[in-house]
């Protein structure tokens, strides 16, 4: 049977006076099951749909040998749909852990020379993308405003529109868009130009992205620059925007400030530490950053002064052999590194491999002394706005941060770094162990402006009016001619 359409909830929202006449649907490789779900971006998400009503899609994590045309309900159903598409392993192999994720994903971080080509991956791709279009035209009505979320479902808007979707469809990149050279990794009938053109707004997390999606645009020989801003593609056009993404601000500052006996482990850290919070991934830069603690401890004028380093790192994509293939090596420094500086009473790195609960990691941030964040490439890193929350204002720790990070495009008093240059990373962390309170204060004030400016419920909300504003003419081949985007 099929699932029954989710109803438009008559209800207020804050995208001005103006009602959304159709629902909204929110598609994701990840959807939440519990009744009300944990973590920024899907709280944001949770509490949009709250308002609107409508639907969220994303993944089953259970397999099927044949996976159903149909989308299934999951998890609570009380003020919007949780809809769930079923995958196979094979596609699991194949579209997420091959083609999203060994393909898209070291491409978007330019490390092409990890690219793992495979026609089976391509297909994959391509096969879950397709009929998920169809599932979603299933339950999706010609008003409705489809939000798509993340390199996973690329092709997403061009399935739909094939199968006559005229509605309003978003798109949001969490990851960084890939520089022009890094796309020729890509197969050629990936053709990202001509899938992000049949959205009618791509989402960016910072400048430097659009004008990387810009750049992209300008070398296809059908793409027009249009004076209101839109990228004109053929019949379609699109704007691309960026959209910094944040964190819940208010409620993270709130954690960290509780008193709870499950963050004792903060008090069993031997004097000032140093941390770092990041999936097990090769984009992070874990190695040049255990690496660079060592070159502090070697230099360190003050040999009777013990900070230590901990490093929480928990695991992703383990199917994947690159991820197998850092986390030994991680694994070697770590053992390098506490062999020859440890003492008896000193552990100079703490290398954590699992997850560890929120309200413990608010309380670890807010007692660091400096929170060290210096990826290779990163689309934004929420962990560098959660680290400059959790902070108490009066003695706040310092934010060593890559420059390389989306967010270090707007928090410029952390301490900058070259995420490649070992030295630097050392000495910005002497810097940062040894900085005076009212320098402290200062950089963490800056940054903190930065970090409520950004706040996920403003994000979401932000996008959102974008999209609702993106054209006015529902009709395919001409919509947009005198629509100008919102401030």
């Amino acid at each position: 049977m099929m699932v029954s359409h989710a109803p438009s909830f008559p209800r207020e929202n804050k995208w001005g006076n103006e009602q959304m006449s159709g629902k909204l649907i929110v598609v994701s490789n990840r959807i939440p099951t519990a009744a009300t779900p944990s973590g920024g971006l899907v709280f944001a998400l949770h509490e949009t749909l709250r308002s609107t009503g409508g639907i969220w899609i994303g993944s089953d994590p259970e397999f099927r040998s044949t996976p159903s045309d149909e989308l299934k309900k999951i998890g609570d159903q009380s003020d919007y749909q949780r809809l769930a598409f079923e995958m196979s392993e094979e596609d699991y192999k194949t579209f997420y852990l091959g083609f999203a994720n060994s393909v898209l994903w070291p491409v978007c971080h330019r490390r092409g020379d990890l690219v793992q080509m495979s026609r089976r991956f391509e297909e994959g791709y391509r096969r879950v993308n397709k009929r998920l279009a169809q599932q979603i035209v299933n339950v999706a009505d010609p008003e409705d405003m489809i939000w798509v979320h993340d390199y996973h479902f690329f092709p997403l808007a061009s399935d739909l529109r094939e199968l006559g979707f005229k509605g309003k469809i978003g798109f949001f990149l969490h990851i960084p868009f890939p520089a022009l050279g890094d796309l020729g990794a890509l197969p050629e009938s990936a053709n990202l130009a001509r899938w992000l053109a049949d959205y009618d707004l791509v989402g960016l997390q910072t400048r430097s992205d659009v004008a990387r999606c810009l750049e992209m645009f300008r070398s296809e020989l059908g793409a027009e620059l249009m004076n209101d801003g839109k990228i004109k593609y053929g019949e379609q056009r699109v704007s691309v925007r960026s959209f910094p993404i944040g964190i819940d601000v208010e409620a993270f500052v709130a954690t960290a400030n509780q008193t709870s006996n499950d963050v004792e482990i903060a008090k069993d850290l031997s004097g000032e530490y140093v941390i770092g919070v990041d999936r097990l991934d090769y984009s992070k830069g874990l190695p040049n950053r255990f690496r660079a603690f060592g070159r502090y401890l070697e230099t360190r004028k003050d040999k009777e002064r013990r900070p230590s380093l901990l490093q929480i790192a928990p695991p992703t994509r383990e199917g994947v052999t690159a991820y197998r293939d850092i986390r030994f090596e991680l694994e070697e420094l770590a053992g390098r590194l506490n062999g020859e500086n440890a003492e008896l009473d000193w552990t100079p790195l703490r290398y954590i491999h699992r997850n560890i609960d929120r309200d413990v990691l608010a309380k670890l941030y807010r007692n660091a002394r400096v929170g060290l964040v210096t990826p290779f490439a990163d689309g934004m890193n929420l962990v560098a706005k959660e680290y400059i929350a959790a902070q108490d204002p009066e003695d706040p720790g310092v934010l060593v941060l890559s420059r390389m990070a989306g967010a270090a495009e707007d928090m410029t008093e952390a301490l900058l770094v070259n995420p490649y240059d070992i030295e630097e990373m050392s000495e910005a962390l002497a810097q940062a162990l040894d900085m005076p309170l009212e320098e402290r204060k200062a950089r963490y004030q800056d940054c903190m402006k930065r970090v409520k400016a950004t706040d996920v419920g403003r994000w979401s909300e932000n996008y959102l009016n974008a999209l609702k504003d993106s054209r006015t003419n529902l009709s395919w081949n001409s919509f947009g001619d005198d629509q100008k985007e919102s401030d």
